[in-house]
């Protein structure tokens, strides 16, 4: 696990310039690679790296060269299969000098060229130098693992693990991109090429981009393929299932540094710890958070995997301080964050302490129809039969007056997300759905200032899912969905809090589910199977009824959360207070105050939930400051601190 970073100027420069123009780069990813570091630079190029030393330590050392070094690479990430490659490619009479997957994934791209990329089996995003042809060859994995942003400067291109290391290079503002900050209130993520920063784009997932001089040539290197289905019986399809997770769960424990795995307690992290302990011949080290809440906390049902396969556990229990540990997460993702990125900061800080590496279960969930909202829509569906006259003038003025208990996943909030979704149909209600709790369209008109609004109002971000869900990938309802999950919340969020939550702590997390082969294995399970009728997940509880207990199986679920919509009301609403009377986005004339403020109202008041959103604002009003208008992290901090307490 690395932080790589690179410059290909305009016209050749001097390289002393360069060097020490790369090593401040990479300088700012040292959390990422705390053992080593490594330059490569001539007129034409500068790539470096920041090591986290996982396979090969003694002779891993990057930039890796081709024999005639021809070719050097800067490679963030695992491959899994790379001892199968090697053999490979030494069949092939190429000779290695290391024992790293690194040189391995760069044989492989000089031996078979794009073509390479789809045999390395893992997670990864890399920079591959050809000398001869004066091009940088940039890619990134299947699913997204890893991620990878670049910049036109006015020195030339330049490429970073994260968005840190290019903002002080000349020609790269520190400037609010104002509709990706519009896309975020919708979706909570940002969907293709947009990063929160004008100028700054990341690559997307399975997509490649080579860099020729003034010449950039992108293309899609995999795209997913959910037919055709499996044939056989329910059995057999499980039992390839079983096989495919032993083998990829297998690989993924290879490490030459201390490893566990996280264990939340749900379906999916439990399945892992459950491979890996049968695996591997020493106890298993598991790390588990939870909250004082009974309702939101899963660690019973950890503790019982745990005491199942007697892993060497670790609980950690996390009080209503969620607030502020905000400044450090937004610093980590570079971004507004996702109170579920506050889980894994702090199980990710728990591990560091103990291991290098982690095991985790995310994706399970968009691979298998695990979420709840893909039942919402077979009932949506069944709701929207009743004529719309009812609906809308005599049902669903008794729904909005049902009370919310403003707790996980609350019956009010369901019962209005159905009555809202009916009145959609088809890729149009899933893309509605993904907004409903968070900015759909109409809300952010109330809350963008007018003449912002009036840049933005032409580009739906909802519509932005329609790309996905109707290229073809996949023809079921239910797949057309787990494939647009997978291609945008997955990928350019989940992913991303997994990898930067974990890296601020140097910590590597490896994800067996989004290994490729469990991915296309599971795409082509029949979508029926995946959820059976109102059953979600239903082939991963059929195969954890060979590891795991029925009654963590089927018991209704859960999802780890913190019971933010109480703390606003309670701990976190001073905190608010201040920092509503005191936006910043309102005195740029982004916001208006008089939105926020009844958002905040009325949460309090208990007339609407609006947690997700009034966090949202609050993480945004974070950003501004820390990254716009570079506010030192200790000095927010402090402000923090104090708004909690009420002080203006």
């Amino acid at each position: 696990m690395c932080g790589i970073v690179g410059i290909v100027p305009r016209a050749p420069a001097d390289p002393a310039r360069l060097e020490a123009r790369v090593r401040q780069m990479a300088d700012a990813l040292v959390h990422r690679g705390p053992d080593d570091e490594g330059f490569h630079v001539t007129p034409d190029v500068a790539i470096g790296m920041r090591r986290l030393s996982i396979i090969d330590l003694a002779g891993g050392q990057q930039p890796i060269f081709t024999p005639d070094r021809g070719k050097a690479i800067v490679f963030n990430g695992e491959i899994y299969n790379y001892r199968a490659l090697r053999d490979e490619l030494v069949a092939e009479g190429r000779a290695f000098h290391t024992k790293s997957d690194t040189e391995v994934a760069l044989q492989a791209f000089d031996t078979w060229g794009e073509d390479g990329l789809s045999r390395l089996e893992g997670m990864f995003a890399l920079g591959i130098w050809d000398e001869a042809a004066k091009t940088l060859h940039l890619a990134r994995d299947w699913l997204g693992q890893k991620s990878l942003y670049y910049a036109e400067t006015r020195e030339g291109f330049a490429f970073a693990s994260e968005i840190k290391a290019l903002l002080d290079l000349p020609g790269v503002p520190r400037e609010l991109d104002l509709q990706a900050a519009s896309h975020y209130m919708s979706m909570r993520y940002l969907p293709g090429r947009s990063t929160f920063f004008a100028g700054v784009s990341k690559l997307p997932a399975a997509h490649r981009l080579a860099v020729r001089g003034g010449e950039r040539e992108s293309a899609r290197w995999w795209k997913p393929a959910y037919e055709p289905k499996w044939q056989g019986s329910e059995a057999e399809v499980l039992d390839g299932l079983d096989r495919v997770l032993e083998t990829v769960v297998a690989e993924h424990l290879e490490s030459e540094v201390p490893l566990g795995a996280f264990l939340s307690g749900g379906i999916d992290s439990s399945l892992v710890v459950a491979y890996a302990s049968r695996i591997s011949p020493a106890p298993v080290r598991t790390f588990s958070i939870g909250v004082n809440e009974d309702s939101q906390s899963e660690l019973p049902w950890a503790r019982q995997v745990a005491e199942q396969y007697r892993t060497a556990h670790f609980e950690t229990v996390v009080e209503p301080d969620l607030a502020s540990l905000a400044p450090r997460m937004v610093e980590a993702m570079e971004e507004p964050c996702d109170p579920l990125a506050a889980g894994n900061y702090v199980v990710s800080k728990v591990a560091a302490e103990h291991v290098t590496v982690c095991l985790g279960g995310d994706g399970g969930d968009e691979l298998f129809a695990g979420y709840d909202r893909y039942v919402g829509q077979q009932l949506a569906e069944i709701y929207a039969h009743v004529p719309a006259a009812i609906r809308r003038g005599v049902l669903r003025p008794l729904i909005r007056r049902f009370p919310d208990s403003f707790g996980y996943n609350s019956a009010a909030q369901r019962l209005r997300w159905i009555d809202q979704m009916a009145d959609r149909g088809g890729w149009e209600r899933y893309a509605d759905s993904a907004a409903y709790l968070r900015f759909p369209h109409e809300r952010k008109q109330r809350l963008f200032q007018p003449t912002v609004w009036a840049g933005l109002s032409r580009q739906r971000s909802e519509a932005l899912l329609a790309e996905h869900f109707e290229d073809g990938c996949a023809g079921d309802f239910v797949d057309r969905m787990l494939h647009t999950d997978l291609a945008t919340r997955m990928a350019e969020h989940q992913c991303p809090i997994v990898d930067k939550m974990s890296m601020a702590h140097s910590l590597e997390v490896r994800s067996p589910f989004l290994d490729h082969r469990v991915a296309a294995y599971a795409m082509r399970i029949p979508a029926a199977w995946k959820m059976r009728g109102r059953r979600i997940k239903y082939v991963t509880r059929k195969l954890g009824e060979r590891y795991l207990s029925k009654e963590l199986l089927y018991r209704k679920k859960q999802g780890f959360g913190f019971p933010l919509a109480l703390w606003m009301k309670g701990a976190l609403r001073p905190l608010l207070e201040v920092v509503v009377d005191d936006s910043h986005l309102v005195r740029e004339g982004i916001f208006r105050r008089e939105e926020m403020s009844r958002l905040l109202a009325e949460h309090v008041s208990g007339a609407e939930d609006h947690n997700y959103r009034l966090w949202m604002l609050f993480n945004l009003e974070i950003f501004q400051r820390l990254y716009i208008e570079s506010t030192p992290r200790d000095e927010l901090e402090g402000f923090l601190e104090r708004a909690r307490k009420g002080e203006r």
